[in-house]
This record gives structure tokens, C-alpha cells and sequence, in this order.
């Protein structure tokens, strides 16, 4: 069987982190979303955070408006943003964990230890139509309590994965292989981001069962240097030739 084309979300986050760092309109992420789309990517992923340090209520709005790609919203579990998100009604949501004093996202969302807290937030969205995706580790007890959510799709926490190297990330990339493996089992879509890099994603990005990786932060940074369409090009290069290495052409 021929293993499916990899999708490319662009995280656009950091271009409004830029814009309000002088609280005005410029740099516009929903500009940035126009050049991941002219770029090659597959989707555009914005997070809704509830202090809105970064990406505001109207950046989502006009994304939903001007922007013919995918809309993946992620937001908490709260429900002040299930209440937004059925109004605006993304294509997909992505329910990640939320701490005021982190500068970006830490690790996945317990669903095990939360589970019956989450059904009646992510029921709603459900029977919407909205695509729910969990941001969870890879860890199989996870991956199970999201499908008995009804989750259709899981997005793999990377970040440990990026963040050692050697024995150590060979270890957390065989942990990522087997999580996507029970995913697929267990007829649960799989995702993976945060973190990815350049150097790293090839390894992530031939595996199998990953079906979308989801990246920001990295290439927002390396577009400083070569330009946001330069850099999302390059990345999906590279994932296209992790891929090929599995019999999938770009």
C-alpha cells in the first residue's frame, strides 16, 4: 500500500507575537498566511491563547475569511474557546494544555487523567463537524482515552524528541514510530509538531502512519534570514524526501 502524502500546517503565532510586540498592525499574520499558502502548505494553524499574547480573536475571524486553506484552531479545553470556535467554525481544532506563565506549549494534554472533564467540551465540536485533534504525548494510554473521547485525530508532542540528541533521541523518535503505529491501530488520524526543525524532521516526517506535521515557530525564526516563502519551501522539500524514502512521491 502506498503511504499517504504528508501534509504541511504553518504555525503563523510568532508573526502576531512580532506585531504586538509595538502593539500595531504590522507585521500581518494573516499576510503570512497567504505566503505559507502561495508556499506549499497543506494547512495554517493559529493558537488562541486565552491572555491573546499573540494571535487576537479578529486575526482568526479574518484567517476564516481570507484564507482558502484549512483553518486549525488550537485552543484549551475551556468553554470560552468551544464557544468561539462553534461561531467561527474552523476547520479543525486542535485541544492543547494552556499555562499563563509558559512562553509556548509544554508537553502533551493529560486526556487519561482528564477524560471525563473533556467530553462534554469536545462533544459540542464533534457534532459540529469540527475535526477535533488532541495534543498529546506519545504515549499509548493517551492515544486510547482520545479514541474512547471520540477524537478522531491525535497530534504527537515532539518537543522531546528535538530538544536531546544521540542515544537519547533516538530513544524519543522510537517512542513517536510506536505511538503512530497504535494510532493507525486503533483508526485514530495522526498528527505530530513542535519543534521540528530543518535538521530534525526527516526522521518524524518518514514515518508511515504521520499523516500532517504541524511547525511554527521554527520557520517564522529561519524567516529572518531567507524569507518566509524560502523557508516553507525547504521544509517541505525536506519532508517530500524523507517521504520518497517510504515510496511516497511530493
Amino acid at each position: 500500500m502506498t503511504p499517504r502524502r504528508l501534509r504541511l500546517g504553518v504555525n503563523i503565532d510568532h508573526v502576531a507575537t512580532l506585531r504586538n510586540a509595538r502593539g500595531t498592525a504590522h507585521p500581518d499574520p494573516v499576510q503570512a498566511a497567504a505566503l505559507a499558502a502561495a508556499a506549499g502548505a497543506d494547512g495554517i494553524t493559529a493558537h488562541l491563547r486565552e491572555d491573546r499574547r499573540h494571535i487576537r480573536d479578529r486575526d482568526i475571524e479574518r484567517l476564516r475569511a481570507e484564507i482558502a486553506l484549512p483553518l486549525n484552531m488550537e485552543m484549551a479545553a475551556t468553554a470560552e474557546m468551544v464557544a468561539i470556535a462553534l461561531r467561527l467554525r474552523p476547520h479543525a481544532v486542535c485541544v492543547v494544555p494552556e499555562k499563563r506563565e509558559e512562553r509556548t506549549t509544554e508537553g502533551g494534554l493529560d486526556v487519561a487523567g482528564h477524560r471525563e472533564a473533556l467530553r462534554p467540551l469536545l462533544t459540542p465540536l464533534i457534532e459540529a463537524g469540527i475535526r477535533v485533534s488532541l495534543f498529546v504525548e506519545p504515549d499509548p494510554r493517551q492515544l486510547d482515552a482520545a479514541r474512547a473521547l471520540g477524537a478522531p485525530v491525535v497530534e504527537l508532542h515532539t518537543g522531546a524528541y528535538c530538544e536531546v540528541e544521540g542515544d537519547a533521541r533516538a530513544a524519543e523518535l522510537a517512542r513517536i514510530v510506536a505511538a503512530a503505529a497504535h494510532a493507525e491501530a486503533v483508526g485514530l488520524e495522526c498528527h505530530a509538531g513542535h519543534g521540528l526543525t530543518f535538521d530534525s524532521v526527516a526522521p518524524v516526517a518518514a514515518i508511515p502512519a504521520i499523516v500532517e506535521l504541524n511547525i511554527g515557530h521554527f520557520l517564522i525564526g529561519e524567516a529572518i534570514f531567507t524569507g518566509l516563502e524560502a523557508a516553507i519551501r525547504h521544509m517541505r522539500a525536506r519532508m517530500d524526501a524523507a517521504r520518497t524514502t517510504i515510496g511516497v512521491s511530493s
